[in-house]
């Protein structure tokens, strides 16, 4: 399934859009403690500020920020100075080993969305022409139209699960 995003998005986009992120935050926690290195600290606030921008922009499910401990494993595979503090190029790299499973559950979410979906609109929309009532109104919708609304009716019903 990831060769699939890879051809619609490429590995391109994913470490675009985690690079802005990561910029973003740097910069603020940066900006904010004054310094051009995180502690394990401004580290980990940083981590909560990038998993808040994930759940915030991306399509699919809403991901749980790793643990302290796990963020303290991960900073000292990432620290490739040893001077026990990561600097900017090390948090994109520690972001993108980080998030590298988060990003496969959106492409694996998108990728039935925007193919699984329209495809079973479509067997559907020839089973239901033969409803009494609804047949004749199914059947003079373009097929565009209907496997857009199907899918339309899909992601809305799986974003207001996600809110329960």
């Amino acid at each position: 399934m990831g060769q699939v995003l890879d051809k619609f998005h490429g590995k391109e986009w994913r470490k675009k859009q985690i690079r802005k992120i990561s910029d973003k935050v740097f910069e603020r926690i940066k900006n904010q403690s004054g310094r051009a290195t995180l502690t394990f600290e401004d580290l980990y606030i940083a981590v909560l500020l990038v998993y808040n921008d994930i759940n915030k922009h991306l399509p699919g499910p809403h991901f749980d920020p790793p643990s302290k401990e796990q963020v303290r494993s991960l900073m000292q595979e990432c620290d490739f100075n040893l001077d026990g503090e990561i600097d900017h190029e090390e948090f994109v790299k520690f972001i993108q080993q980080l998030t590298t499973d988060t990003f496969i559950v959106v492409s694996q979410g998108l990728i039935v969305t925007l193919v699984v979906v329209p495809t079973v609109a479509m067997a559907t929309k020839k089973a239901t022409e033969g409803v009494p009532g609804v047949g004749k109104v199914v059947q003079k919708l373009p097929n565009s139209i209907y496997a857009s609304l199907v899918t339309f009716a899909i992601v809305w019903f799986q974003t207001s699960r996600e809110e329960i």
